[in-house]
């Protein structure tokens, strides 16, 4: 399926319909990100690139037909590297060409060393109604050994600032298992991020992901049974605070889950602007799920933006993709998935798995009841063995 093509438009079967933009840039490439961002040694390049964005825009435009927009996500590198002014044009082109849910969420990703006071009311007023703030630590030594440009002041100074520009829906990233972290240290940064009193919080181990600087030269990092420890009182802490569990690292108060990424672990579909975005669409009169990419180099980006040239990777998934990226997918859900959905969004009987969901639920990592599918405790703190089934 073409995204210079009119898809189907918005049958009963079309899965909920995302957008994803990406900012390429940050002021400094922290050693362990493995995500698609570039220094900027000069001028950031503002305006093209928004304009560039809205080439690109324009061209996947007929993908989207006559489906609505649940939610919107700006990640990158740095979206707060861009003024408000940015965002502004960026959203008002997005509403101009695309239909909207009357409540969508729409999410702006922040690091505290790049924002002011100023810039969160202005990105408020262009209709961002949810941040997520970068803050991974609130111990200075901790956000130091990982090359973040903020101190744990200035993360308390941007929830501060986010939430008297109007945001009563923000994120918190942090991390634990942190070189030279320690399970008191790690306790202290939840107990610290719940004092902050977020609607939301990505709260996930550190990995080593290849390509990056820790990978080539990884730092000392506690060992197994510290970052056990570090789970099982951070776990409990969120609980106590009122947060409830509903994917493998996030956790939310009731009713504040993050609608753009739970579209992602139902398997619904997306567009991406940006460089190095990704888009997956449903083809849902043939059945077929398309995935594809932009080039990633920001300088190729803009320069293609707009034009087939733009659009890399392109693959239809076969059958064993959609089996396997459906479960790698949902099975990160607590509360699972309906038995139906898996038919809604791979166009597969279950039965083609059914021999694999039982041999899953032998080994206790997942549990089948009243047409739910769900991870089991195992399963989720096992959740690479339970997805190697499939």
């Amino acid at each position: 399926m073409s995204q210079s093509a009119a898809a189907p438009a918005g049958t009963a079967a079309s899965p909920p319909l995302s957008l994803y933009v990406h900012f390429p840039w940050c002021v400094r490439k922290c050693p362990y990100c493995d995500f698609n961002s570039h220094e900027f040694s000069n001028d950031l390049p503002e305006e093209a690139y928004v304009t560039a964005l809205i080439r690109d825009l324009d061209y996947i435009r007929p993908a989207a037909g006559r489906r609505e927009i649940v939610s919107i996500f700006m990640g990158g590198g740095t979206p707060s590297l861009f003024s408000a002014a940015a965002v502004t044009r960026l959203l008002a082109a997005v509403r101009e060409r695309l239909s909207l849910t009357k409540d969508i969420e729409i999410t702006l990703e922040a690091n505290p060393g790049t924002v002011e006071a100023g810039r969160f009311a202005g990105y408020r007023a262009a209709g961002i109604n949810r941040l997520s703030l970068g803050v991974q630590s609130l111990d200075n030594n901790r956000l130091a050994g990982l090359g973040r440009i903020h101190d744990a002041d200035e993360a308390r100074a941007a929830v501060r600032a986010a939430r008297s520009a109007g945001f009563d829906n923000i994120n918190i990233d942090l991390m634990y298992g942190l070189p030279g972290q320690d399970p008191a240290g790690a306790r202290r940064d939840v107990e610290e991020a719940l004092a902050l009193a977020p609607a939301h919080l990505s709260w996930y181990q550190l990995t080593v992901e290849p390509n990056t600087v820790f990978y080539s030269r990884t730092p000392p990092l506690p060992d197994e049974e510290a970052v056990l420890t570090m789970q099982e009182q951070g776990q409990r802490l969120l609980w106590q605070g009122g947060f409830q569990r509903y994917e493998v690292s996030a956790w939310s108060r009731p009713g504040r889950e993050a609608a753009h990424n739970l579209n992602y672990w139902e398997f619904g579909d997306y567009l991406g602007l940006g460089a190095g975005a990704h888009s997956k669409l449903t083809d849902a009169g043939g059945f077929s799920v398309e995935r594809s990419a932009r080039h990633k180099i920001p300088v190729r980006y803009l320069e293609t933006a707009g034009s087939a040239e733009a659009v890399t990777g392109r693959r239809v998934l076969d059958e064993d993709d959609l089996v396997l990226e459906f479960m790698m997918n949902a099975l990160r859900l607590q509360r699972g998935f309906d038995a139906g959905l898996f038919r809604a969004r791979t166009g597969l009987s279950l039965e083609r798995v059914r021999d694999k969901l039982e041999r899953a639920v032998e080994l206790d990592l997942l549990a089948m009841e009243g047409g739910v599918i769900r991870p089991t405790a195992r399963g989720t703190q096992f959740l690479n063995n339970l997805l190697q089934l499939f």
